[in-house]
């Protein structure tokens, strides 16, 4: 099989970047699509050229590292599908291929298809965590939780934050990572106790890094390689309604975060206080 690849190369986040075509021959319908980009850079290194900078690992669908735009949909389209599992069977001889990085205000280009999304970690360090005493591994039974939130709780966890939804979304939102890393520990008895700080924290480290707002396309979902539903979303907008109005009650500490002190007699009556 062979292809024609239209390759974004940019040599880091100021450099002004531009489409590359190259030439790939003699591809297996069993390689990956990461092999198959092996194999393009073994050919540019055997002619001087640079290679193609793209962010792997595992290679396995789990990591979360690799990804990237190819004909404008991330991962490639194959549902629950990322673009190292990826196989070149599903392409047609002689296709043409676009390849581009994800495109976000809050994913600056690192090199080439490489983008940086250290955001994702500044929104699990504002909540991401319990606070347990360290030690012994507890007994398996020593705390009851329902099978339901269990079953929840692994949905959520299955989240490897790669950044297809915030690529995917036409206001380059990150509400369906942020809904599933809060679902995550909100579903289970060890996260109760900061479920409302770990809410209002996230959420407003997620507004603080750039990210748009969720608008209900869906699109987020759809490209999603760990098919994490829509109903998320919905799960933190409660959580968070609930941390909001549960914060008269008792202080919330959000660190990084300047607090304005509420009222009693203002929120009572609705008006924000001045």
């Amino acid at each position: 099989m062979d292809f024609t690849l239209n390759i974004w190369r940019q040599q880091n986040e100021n450099a002004d970047g531009e489409f590359a075509t190259y030439e790939v021959k003699d591809v297996t319908p069993d390689m990956s699509f990461l092999e198959m980009l092996d194999a393009l850079n073994e050919d540019l290194l055997s002619r001087g050229e640079p290679p193609v900078a793209f962010e792997h690992d595992c290679r396995e669908g789990i990591c979360g590292s690799c990804g990237f735009l190819i004909n404008g949909v991330a991962h490639g389209g194959q549902r629950g599908t990322t673009v190292c599992q990826l196989a070149m069977r599903f392409f047609k001889d002689g296709d043409s291929l676009t390849l581009e990085p994800w495109r976000a205000a809050a994913f600056p280009v690192v090199r080439d298809l490489m983008v940086n999304r250290s955001a994702f970690d500044r929104i699990l360090q504002a909540g991401g965590f319990i606070s347990a005493h360290t030690g012994s591994a507890p007994d398996a039974n020593a705390i009851l939780i329902p099978k339901e939130a269990a079953d929840t709780a692994f949905d959520a966890a299955a989240c490897i934050g790669c950044g297809a939804c915030v690529a995917a979304c036409p206001n380059s939102a990150a509400m369906l990572f942020t809904s599933a890393k809060l679902t995550h520990l909100n579903s289970l008895p060890q996260g109760q106790p900061q479920r409302d700080q770990r809410t209002l924290g996230m959420v407003v480290t997620m507004e603080q890094e750039h990210f748009g707002s969720c608008t209900n396309h869906g699109e987020c979902a759809a490209v999603c390689p760990k098919e994490i539903p829509l109903e998320f979303i919905g799960r933190m907008n409660r959580d968070l309604i609930r941390a909001l109005a549960h914060r008269h009650r008792e202080p919330l500490i959000i660190p990084g975060i300047v607090q304005q002190p509420i009222h009693e007699d203002s929120h009572q009556q609705g008006v924000p206080a001045s």
